[in-house]
């Protein structure tokens, strides 16, 4: 058995947000408060920036009546951040910060450059000879970390757009006379999941029924096929459903639509615009109503319509990131895994950080059928029930009763830091 190691835990959350992140948060700090060997429970403030910042918050202070509703209320509780540690000095500081508080526990909530962020810090930690325990905790809408079956925050994404291009195809219907063309734009950075989710709009039966074309990350984007695609819709159907995910390239590997001047402090190029793009290329190709709509922050804060399966099993996460640093694990991730039976099931496993760093899992192509702007049964089996189960918001005055923290400050014990 490993040494037991007293101290106090920090939790963060970095990235994107997604309806179900703070389910995570609740999860850590309820299962804390199980174990004697953690003394406080703190928050760091926007990741890794209110870390540099030595911004924390007792969580143990927090109402339980609060603890419980995180797992109603989208966003990032917390307050997030995409800020790189850049130099020597952000890291030094860091542990500057977890020796001043005791910090023997570090959780940190995020993606792939996130879980790159937690694994440096712990290495450093271990030249240093400062005992710190670390485990990453999988966050993202994207679902393309690689090791994991699949991420809290993806269920939920999918489930929202599902039912979103449902309720556009029925507005749709009434208005197409095979004249109506609705773009329905995504997120999706480097891989086809969220857009691809768009299917399970449709049952297995109704092959006719909207999204009719979904245009993925992993296949090249031809002008003249799409205008080809929708043609071919437009005859037999009133209106024709386009899902487009934000990450679009062409045959070269280009993006078909963003803002080369803008990218963030990883250096990932802003996307936007995939949408009105292949809006304008039917209005002005084919001489009908071309619509587009982009989904935005929407589709990843919409707590509403956020799926059971995917609540429970950020909560899961948060647990067992606490109990397997408490029984001795570091430089992990937990990991969702899908038991084998035809009944759907998930457990948590641990992967090394050092696999999931900057990593990317794509689609699949074997679940994309052949016409490329569809899915095919894989994909149907893998993503639907991840969609299961409706989380009961708790509503006041007809709109959703959401948790605000205390966020009850902790005395800094350094000084200021200089960022330059």
């Amino acid at each position: 058995m490993p040494e037991e190691l007293e101290g106090n835990c920090l939790v963060a959350q970095s990235g994107g947000p997604t309806s179900v992140i703070n389910a995570s948060l609740s999860g850590v700090v309820a299962e804390a408060l199980n174990h004697e060997c953690i003394e406080e429970i703190y928050g760091g403030l926007n990741g890794v920036l209110g870390i540099l910042n030595e911004q924390l918050v007792d969580l143990a202070a927090e109402s339980q009546q609060n603890i419980r509703g995180l797992r109603f209320t989208p966003g990032a509780a917390l307050g997030t951040c995409r800020y790189k540690l850049k130099k020597q000095s952000d890291f030094d500081r860091v542990l500057e910060v977890f020796e001043a508080h005791n910090i023997r526990y570090f959780f940190y909530a995020g993606g792939n450059d996130s879980q790159d962020t937690a694994d440096k810090i712990s290495k450093l930690a271990q030249e240093r000879g400062y005992a710190l325990r670390v485990i990453g905790i999988p966050k993202t809408i994207d679902n393309d970390l690689v090791t994991t079956d699949h991420t809290p925050g993806y269920g939920s994404v999918i489930k929202y757009i599902a039912t979103t291009v449902k309720e556009i195809a029925a507005d749709n219907a009434g208005m197409g006379q095979h004249d109506l063309v609705q773009i329905i734009e995504v997120m999706g950075r480097s891989a086809g999941w969220i857009a691809a989710g768009a299917s399970l709009a449709k049952r297995r039966d109704e092959p006719s029924a909207a999204p009719h074309l979904i245009y993925l990350p992993e296949v090249a984007f031809s002008p003249e096929k799409f205008i080809s695609d929708v043609q071919s819709v437009l005859q037999k159907e009133k209106y024709c459903v386009v899902v487009v995910g934000e990450g679009l390239v062409d045959a070269d590997g280009n993006y078909i639509s963003t803002d080369s001047a803008s990218a963030d402090a990883f250096g990932h190029t802003q996307l936007g615009g995939a949408g009105e793009y292949l809006r304008s290329l039917a209005e002005e190709s084919l001489q009908v109503k071309a619509r587009s709509v982009k989904l935005g922050m929407s589709q990843r804060a919409a707590v509403h319509c956020s799926s059971q399966t995917d609540n429970d099993e950020a909560y899961l996460a948060g647990q067992a990131a606490v109990r397997a640093a408490v029984s001795g694990e570091t430089d992990k991730m937990v990991t969702l895994v899908r038991g084998e039976g035809d009944t759907y099931t998930c457990e948590t496993g641990l992967t090394s950080l050092s696999e999931i760093a900057n990593g990317v899992k794509k689609l699949p192509e074997s679940w994309i059928n052949e016409d490329g702007v569809s899915m095919n049964y894989n994909f149907y089996k893998y993503a639907l029930p991840l969609i299961q189960g409706e989380v009961q918001v708790p509503y006041e005055n007809g709109v959703p009763a959401l948790v605000k923290l205390k966020m009850e400050k902790i005395d800094r014990q350094l000084g200021a830091y200089n960022f330059e």
